[in-house]
């Protein structure tokens, strides 16, 4: 596992760190031995273990027939197309010169390559021509994705124009309800890889929102997500929501103590609501998540790699009026890279207040990253 994941860990946390060897029947034994009754992904890596071992224990989860289809992107592409439901146009290849002739083929303007299975904008490349495409192909069949596998195919879709949401849910028995919607706001790079924004709470009753969060729930039945978290990315477009993809774990980039302050719930709150009373997802009302603010999850990012001098851009960010919350794994003395995509990121900060306070404070931060906030 890279740092980005294990920096983090504290294993004084936890009553027990448990291994398999990457047998996960050799668990099972030794948790019905704990009396443990849940078990839960805790990022994308996970999904599958978590899976397996809630089939093998017969405890509460997700469909596991469906289980590939949770985890590899063109898997879950295939079975939501077969349920009716909207996926961008894509396919899978092994080579770069197979993955550029669909393209031609296919008239694609705009295309989306990335890792089948991987997250967090991992090798994710915007591409606009054939020759793109089959440069960021190699690109990404010569790498490894973030949780240390080979990507031994790469996936190929159409770029989808709209606005892009993401939805976080928690599930029981069935039954899902969207604790969460966001929207992304995302910016394009000279590299031709996304780089987060900011992104910002949907309230109920915002028209295309609600298509999507009536949209959500039809691919959570679809991916066989039947009790736990969710996190479904969305994008609204002009023949409506279309599916980008979803994860069967709780999303990241998040503090949840700050959307419960604002918002008055969050999708971490809630699951741990449902472990305990699982009667808790069905009382829940979408409708009553009120965000109290205008609210703004801003990642960070940095412009040119440089060795960090000090933490004094943390004293700096909190200057700002609206500023809630920050988080980062910036240390002094380590060479912070340019940002590329979210794993290369300084971190992100929560803005709230009035919308030209927000907006200001917003406008504030990305000038001073212009001028070496981090590293200057």
């Amino acid at each position: 596992m890279p740092a980005y994941f294990t920096r983090g860990f504290d294993p004084s946390h936890y009553e027990q760190c448990l291994t398999a060897d990457g047998d996960p029947a050799a668990l099972v034994p030794r948790l019905a031995g704990l009396g443990v009754a849940r078990v839960l992904a805790g990022t994308e890596s996970g999904v599958e273990l978590a899976d397996a071992l809630t089939h093998l224990m017969g405890l509460p989860g997700h469909r596991f027939a469906d289980v590939a289809a949770r985890r590899d992107k063109t898997a879950m592409a295939r079975t939501v197309a077969a349920a009716g439901l909207a996926v961008p146009l894509g396919a899978v290849f092994a080579g770069p010169a197979s993955a550029g002739a669909w393209y031609a083929a296919n008239g694609l303007g705009g295309a989306v390559v990335k890792p089948p299975r991987s997250a967090g904008s991992d090798n994710v490349w915007f591409c606009g021509d054939r020759r793109q495409v089959e440069d960021a192909c190699a690109q990404v069949l010569a790498a490894d994705n973030v949780y240390g596998e080979h990507n031994g195919s790469v996936l190929v879709q159409e770029r989808l124009a709209g606005a892009e949401y993401y939805a976080n849910t928690v599930s029981h028995d069935g039954v899902h309800r969207v604790v969460e919607l966001w929207r992304y706001t995302k910016r394009g790079t000279a590299s031709g890889r996304p780089v987060y924004d900011f992104e910002q709470p949907v309230p109920v009753g915002c028209p295309q929102g609600d298509a999507v969060r009536r949209f959500v729930p039809l691919v959570l039945d679809t991916l066989g997500i039947v009790t736990g978290a969710a996190h479904t990315e969305v994008m609204a477009t002009g023949r409506g929501p279309v599916l980008i993809e979803s994860g069967a774990r709780l999303g990241g980039g998040t503090l949840p103590w700050v959307v419960e302050k604002f918002c008055g719930v969050s999708q971490t709150g809630l699951l741990a609501d449902a472990l305990v009373d699982p009667a808790a997802v069905s009382r829940f009302d979408e409708r009553d998540v009120r965000c109290t603010v205008d609210l703004r999850n801003v990642a960070l990012i940095n412009h040119e790699e440089a060795t960090v001098r000090s933490d004094r851009w943390e004293e700096r960010l909190r200057e700002l009026p609206t500023l809630v919350a920050v988080s980062h794994a910036v240390r002094p003395g380590a060479v912070l890279p340019v940002t590329a995509d979210l794993l290369t990121s300084p971190g992100f900060v929560y803005l709230a207040g009035a919308p030209v306070e927000v907006d200001r404070d917003y406008r504030t931060l990305r000038e001073w990253e212009e001028h070496g906030l981090y590293t200057g």
